[in-house]
């Protein structure tokens, strides 16, 4: 039996093919990072929401931006991406004999850098935004906010139907890819790294050693600009490169603090947590003396301080505890992200419905 599976551990040193350890490894590192950068983004968000409200908003995008940024600077000096770097791999040009096989330093391709950036950045973004677009429409879907019969009801339910068999699909197919890998009967553990038209290998010793001069010979072989032009060009890449050079590095040293802090707030700990920081129950609010000045808070507590009628629907804002109709603040928290009151970061998973006992 060891002998059979001695090919999972090792994987052919002859053609540098990691094993599946190694591949799965890079991939969950950048998948670890992300989660702990939202919490993190989170908490300033609440604790200051006028200063860091706009980054919770955002991202999404800005988080894109930050791994294009990252992503960018390591497909063009290493040939891998920043997890891929981080474990000793590369991407290495299908087609490519050993004798003619590129060196880590020299960068993808044109063709294939422009490709491994679409699927290492742009995929996961548009991912995430679909995820999203899945949870608006099943919250609205179960509370009917719009009418029965319109045709787009029908278009999104059926869309809500179909995603999971389509997203069960597209996991069964990475999970496929992996068997094959183990098995030897692929070069790629991922769909998305055969349609880049690349595979992984490991970093060889002619590799480590280019990589280690390539800084050195740069700064020799610069020269100065001649032109405003030229100098502003150059200023603009090295102004890049240097902010590449500070997140790669920054995000190098915090990785094992970002995958702890993913581990400590994943939902399979969230009971070790609560067992761990217990602390007594608060007591009820005492009664809220509104203020007359007040424009959002009205006098009677029946009224919707949105609309300003009797509420219908009664639905309180989980992270401020006032109440307002559900289809007014569904659609402002979707808007602004924010409670209409308070100001704190607020997003549709916040709201829950009252019901009164005679309902």
């Amino acid at each position: 039996m060891a002998e059979h599976g001695a090919h999972i551990t090792t994987a052919a040193v002859v053609d540098d093919q990691p094993s599946i350890f190694e591949v799965v490894a890079q991939d969950s590192l950048m998948t670890a990072v992300r989660p702990a950068l939202q919490h993190v983004v989170k908490v300033l968000a609440e604790s200051n929401p006028a200063h860091y409200g706009f980054f919770w908003r955002w991202f999404d995008e800005i988080f894109t931006l930050l791994d294009l940024l990252l992503q960018q600077h390591y497909l063009s000096k290493t040939s891998a991406s920043f997890s891929e770097n981080f474990y000793g791999l590369k991407r290495i040009v299908m087609g490519d004999t050993h004798k003619l096989e590129r060196l880590a330093s020299a960068g993808l391709p044109k063709k294939q850098f422009w490709k491994s950036i679409m699927f290492l950045v742009l995929f996961p973004y548009l991912k995430v935004k679909l995820e999203k677009l899945i949870s608006s429409l099943r919250e609205e879907d179960e509370y009917s906010i719009h009418p029965p019969s319109s045709r787009w009801k029908q278009f999104y339910r059926a869309f809500l139907a179909a995603y999971p068999f389509v997203n069960m699909a597209w996991e069964g197919c990475f999970f496929v890819q992996q068997l094959r890998y183990i098995l030897g009967k692929a070069q790629h553990h991922s769909p998305l790294l055969r349609l880049a038209g690349v595979r992984l290998g490991r970093l060889t010793v002619q590799d480590i050693q280019a990589l280690e001069h390539k800084p050195a010979e740069a700064s020799m072989m610069q020269q100065p600009a001649r032109s405003v032009g030229d100098k502003i060009k150059s200023s603009l890449k090295k102004a890049l490169g240097g902010a590449a050079l500070t997140l790669s590095t920054g995000l190098s040293v915090g990785v094992f603090f970002l995958q702890f802090l993913e581990w400590w707030y994943s939902s399979e700990n969230q009971e070790t947590i609560k067992s761990l920081t217990a602390l007594p129950t608060p007591p009820p609010p005492v009664h809220l003396d509104y203020n007359s000045d007040s424009p959002l808070l009205p006098k009677m507590k029946t009224v919707c301080p949105l609309c300003r009628k009797t509420r219908v629907n009664d639905t309180v804002l989980a992270t401020s505890g006032y109440v307002f109709c559900y289809r007014c603040v569904f659609n402002y928290v979707r808007s602004h992200q924010t409670c209409p009151i308070t100001g704190y970061p607020t997003e549709v998973q916040h709201l829950i419905k009252l019901y009164s006992p005679e309902n």
